[in-house]
């Protein structure tokens, strides 16, 4: 809103108008308030929950096997952040813009998706929660949605190749058409680019690239639904999902800013993505809602961002990707999402299938540091394990503290890696 104020009073030459024209000084705008937003609304929410009995109940000192004693602590914390990224987006962000509509309709079906879940558990005192399947099929909607908006969205196109050439000792920029593209991006090889039709040669030009906008929306669904779960999955100690998913943001606002600029799209040989400057602020004000969230959710948390919050990052840094043709850079960026998941598939394959022996002693993987070996030996005591952990007798459990700050050195090393593989061919 106040963009097109801005907007307005520049074409009228009110002095200083003009600065909301610059995608640096929204972003920066975006972050600050987001920030603000969240430390202010959050301790007011925090309030508000206590004093209407809102909080968890799920855990006492019986039934939690870690003992953390974290009773009586507010949920629904994902609130708060959902708060704190819609509303600077609506004063900084063009709101007509078909990416900042997709980053906004995400927002809303997975934040109400996560709110029905912690409503559920709650107020109606079910555990379980909103059922897996009702989950999965609301993240297979918002799939559908991102997919067959790209590939029919008069608005969204891309210049698969931009040049900068010299001319009259003036720097020039010179583009590729405007298409719809079935290209993503991939690190390690010359010119970064994967082209999807390519995987469909065998079906002959006249099917192959409608055969991989079949594959791209496809794999639009499988990655909002894998990277939403994995950050719900990370969701599981003080500070660790937020923290994570600040960092992850933070690289994607830095791909976006490459991917919108057309002089640095040149510069790293990747495609120029019209219009993706909106995912600059919008992902800007992502990171500052995290950040601010954190003022309350760190060690010892004072509120849970529960599904409300786990589920809605998760489908943003997806979404955010999938816009920016970036996709196929997430099972590096979001590794520790990835491993989550797989160490969470494997203990639920050892549970159905009896075997004697898995890969980590619980699972998700956070859980998998916090739990001994002596007490994964009396819960399963004929059963092996691959990483026992370290220390005189395995015994030893890491506190929650060091875990969570040492996944997130993990995340920085591994967004660190996702940026620098673009000079590695």
């Amino acid at each position: 809103m106040l963009y097109y104020l801005f907007n307005y009073l520049h074409q009228h030459d009110f002095p200083g108008a003009g600065v909301f024209n610059y995608v640096t000084f929204r972003a920066a705008a975006a972050i600050i308030l987001a920030l603000i937003i969240s430390v202010w609304f959050g301790n007011w929410f925090i309030k508000l929950l206590k004093r209407k009995k809102i909080v968890e109940t799920q855990r006492d000192v019986a039934t939690d096997p870690y003992n953390t004693k974290k009773v009586g602590v507010p949920t629904m914390g994902g609130v708060i952040i959902i708060a704190a990224i819609l509303i600077p987006v609506l004063l900084v962000c063009k709101l007509h813009s078909i990416y900042t509509i997709l980053m906004i309709v995400t927002t809303l079906i997975l934040g109400i998706l996560g709110f029905s879940d912690d409503y559920i558990k709650t107020f109606k005192h079910n555990k379980e929660g909103l059922k897996p399947k009702v989950k999965l099929g609301g993240q297979i909607l918002l799939g559908l949605i991102v997919g067959l908006t790209l590939r029919f969205s008069p608005a969204v196109h891309i210049n698969e190749t931009v040049q900068l050439k010299i001319e009259n000792n003036k720097e020039i920029v010179v583009k590729s058409p405007d298409v719809k593209s079935t290209r993503t991006t991939i690190p390690f090889v010359k010119n970064h680019n994967l082209n999807y039709a390519d995987l469909f040669k065998w079906a002959g030009p006249k099917w192959m690239y409608n055969l991989a906008w079949v594959f791209f929306v496809l794999l639009t669904v499988f990655v909002v639904a894998a990277v939403s779960n994995g950050s719900n999955l990370n969701d599981g100690m003080d500070g660790m999902a937020s923290g994570n998913s600040a960092i992850i943001g933070l690289t994607l606002v830095i791909l976006a800013y490459i991917s919108s600029n057309a002089v640095t799209a040149s510069h790293f040989n990747l495609m120029y993505i019209p219009g993706s400057e909106e995912l600059v602020v919008f992902m800007s004000a992502f990171v500052g809602s995290l950040i601010g969230f954190l003022w309350f959710n760190s060690y010892p948390a004072q509120i849970f961002m529960g599904d409300t919050g786990s589920l809605t990052i998760g489908g943003l840094i997806a979404v955010s990707a999938i816009i920016m043709h970036k996709e196929l850079l997430l099972p590096l960026l979001c590794g520790v999402f990835l491993v989550e998941i797989l160490s969470d598939l494997d203990v639920k394959r050892f549970v159905k299938t009896g075997k004697k022996h898995r890969i980590w002693k619980k699972g998700p993987v956070h859980d998998h540091f916090r739990t001994s070996y002596s007490d994964f030996k009396k819960a399963w005591p004929n059963s092996t394990v691959t990483f026992k952990g370290q220390g005189e007798g395995y015994n030893i459990v890491h506190h929650e503290v060091k875990i969570t700050i040492r996944f997130w050195i993990i995340t920085i090393l591994l967004a660190a890696f996702t940026l620098i593989t673009f000079k590695i061919r």
